[in-house]
């Protein structure tokens, strides 16, 4: 049971949009999942004994590294499997030349804020009524990363 990092290929897609749909309430559209070649710049998936567990969608640009999607399937959350896919993102970003790193986050989502954290985020700036829910909306929390 040795948990790899891979870049995403095209074998995962499948996988990737699955999960997508499971852990997410407002998931991004497959379409959009299914070209990540084209729009974004550092893609991987955590792969354990050939299962898809999690990935994320990354990018840097001009020594900013932004985080535009990360996700563990959810019957292998808690497991510290979201721990590693951010510190691949932060490694692949400071590659990649970043000097700082930046996401967003629903201000509900208190788990992956703890996460975030203890990686070395802090809350920078919220965005008001960004995030739609079953209710209504909820706050996008902007957190950013200095490397180091």
């Amino acid at each position: 049971m040795n948990p790899e990092i891979l870049p995403m290929d095209s074998q995962w897609l499948d996988e990737v949009v699955r999960i997508e749909q499971t852990a997410h309430s407002h998931p991004w559209a497959e379409s959009l999942l299914r070209k990540p070649e084209a729009k974004f710049g550092c893609n991987r998936v955590l792969v354990i004994d050939n299962q898809l567990i999690g990935y994320f969608f990354a990018q840097c640009v001009a020594g900013e590294a932004s985080l535009l999607n990360i996700a563990v399937c959810p019957e292998f959350q808690g497991k510290g499997h979201g721990k590693q896919l951010l510190q691949a993102f932060l490694d692949c970003m400071r590659e990649a030349g970043g000097e700082e790193a930046w996401l967003e986050v629903r201000e509900s989502n208190q788990s992956a804020i703890r996460l975030y954290e203890a990686l070395g985020f802090n809350e920078f700036d919220r965005r008001y009524d960004y995030y739609p829910t079953a209710s209504g909306r909820e706050d996008a929390l902007i957190m950013s990363c200095w490397f180091e």
